[in-house]
């Protein structure tokens, strides 16, 4: 009988059975049927052996079958909604990123060790918001203060990832930019200067959202989820492990645009 797992997809957010492997999927998923638009995808893969009543998991044993023509079921939504909010951080596996023409890499958790040093970060949000974030703080206390109930604007759980700033992450004014591809650069300078001035406030938006899409190419560190009880860390390739590990995946994904 063929495996079944569970996926938990960022864009768009949902919890979906399916009987194909990870590379299978994300392919699947990323460049699709004529029911899927064309696009890149992050997902993590669940424990199979995760339950909650939050969840018709039912369906996974009814829908979740061979088909008449000995097809595997390629995908079963199990929820739409809130599903990162009600989806424990220990109950998350590998995440998979998928580059708009379906090549997908997978990373593993890995140890965090927080950063010192007092440079400026650059964050991009997935879920359940999608702004682009400055930010005087490192991944986990960014983390910890933007799941904080206690603060009157505040999400239960998060997913992001750290982008590349060079010399701006110390020097916003006046620190060379001729490596960044970002559309909006005056506005970005502005508000890590503002930060920088300002210890008053540790975050402040950059952009609403952001309509590139996913900056592969200018992950620094990696991927992050967390609440205020978890917090787990996945490890982004260097360059030259993508470059002789990972090439075809990283071809594909500096094709994404930047306007």
């Amino acid at each position: 009988m063929a495996e079944k797992h569970l996926y938990l997809s960022l864009i768009p957010q949902a919890l979906i059975a399916s009987m194909l492997k990870p590379e299978e999927f994300g392919s699947y998923y990323a460049v699709g049927t004529k029911v899927h638009v064309k696009g890149e995808a992050i997902f993590f893969e669940v424990d199979p052996s995760f339950r909650s009543d939050d969840f018709p998991f039912r369906l996974v044993d009814e829908r979740c079958v061979v088909q008449p023509d000995g097809a595997p079921k390629r995908s079963v939504y199990l929820s739409i909604y809130h599903v990162l909010s009600r989806m424990p951080v220990s109950a998350l596996g590998h995440l998979y990123l998928v580059t708009n023409d379906g090549k997908t890499l997978e990373l593993q958790r890995a140890p965090y060790v927080p950063e010192s040093g007092g440079r400026l970060h650059l964050y991009q949000e997935f879920c359940p918001i999608t702004p682009m974030v400055a930010s005087r703080s490192e991944p986990h206390d960014f983390c910890n203060a933007i799941t904080d109930p206690a603060q009157p604007i505040h999400v239960p759980r998060i997913v992001f990832s750290e982008l590349r700033l060079g010399e701006l992450a110390r020097d916003p004014e006046n620190g060379s930019a001729d490596d960044l591809p970002y559309s909006n650069l005056a506005h970005l300078r502005d508000v890590l200067s503002e930060l920088q001035q300002n210890d008053t406030k540790p975050s402040k938006l950059v952009l609403k959202q952001v309509k590139e899409g996913v900056l592969y190419r200018m992950v620094q560190g990696g991927f992050y989820v967390g609440d205020q009880d978890d917090f787990a860390f996945y490890r982004f390739p260097d360059a030259e492990e993508l470059e002789n590990r990972h090439r075809s995946w990283w071809r594909s994904a500096q094709v994404t645009a930047l306007e």
